[in-house]
């Protein structure tokens, strides 16, 4: 059985299709932001997803509606492919190092939305994207999937770098709680 969903979301500010595939597939993104494309791969190649998904966005404005939007219908997505979450691991754990920086994610589909998020930016900018948005992906993103976020930069000193890390451990996280290792719910009450 594949574990897919396919979301579609328009508003003034923004105009986004995503289509998740928990089992892998093509990985496709368009944002208009060069950076949180190349993210947003990064996250779905390590988690092992398919991941289609074009936005357009107001980005004359600023990337904050792009960014926070696509958090929003990635969380929807995961939620809806998840289903009724039978047998997931449901926790996951990744360290991931780059270069001088080192960053932490652990997350929980507990269905109980939030984000602890220690990750300062020493640059504002990376490229055209603007570092503190991935907070507001992060935090869109769990609000929406109903997972339990917690990510942390240890140390380092570079924002793309830091960056990097943060959606790498994600994708690894995600990886690992999606996998299917039993055939109840993973839960002492019963249910998610």
């Amino acid at each position: 059985m594949s574990r897919t969903a396919l979301i579609t979301r328009e508003t003034k500010e923004t105009k986004i299709t995503l289509e998740l595939t928990l089992e892998g597939g093509t990985v496709a993104v368009d944002t208009g932001i060069g950076f949180f494309d190349h993210m947003l791969t990064a996250m779905a190649f390590y988690a092992g997803f398919g991941l289609k998904l074009k936005a357009v966005g107001d980005l004359y404005v600023d990337g904050h509606h792009t960014v926070e939007d696509v958090g929003i219908c990635l969380g929807l997505a995961l939620k809806e492919a998840l289903g009724e979450k039978k047998g997931i691991a449901r926790f996951g754990t990744a360290f991931v190092p780059m270069d001088e920086a080192l960053c932490r994610t652990v997350l929980d589909i507990s269905n109980r939305p939030f984000l602890v998020y220690e990750a300062p930016m020493p640059q504002p900018m990376i490229g055209s994207y603007d570092s503190c948005l991935t907070e507001e992906f992060m935090r869109a993103f769990s609000v929406n999937s109903g997972i339990t976020l917690h990510i942390v930069c240890l140390y380092g000193g570079n924002a793309h770098h830091i960056t990097e890390a943060i959606f790498k451990s994600l994708g690894m996280a995600l990886k690992s709680a999606v996998l299917v290792t039993g055939g109840g719910v993973t839960s002492t009450k019963g249910v998610l």
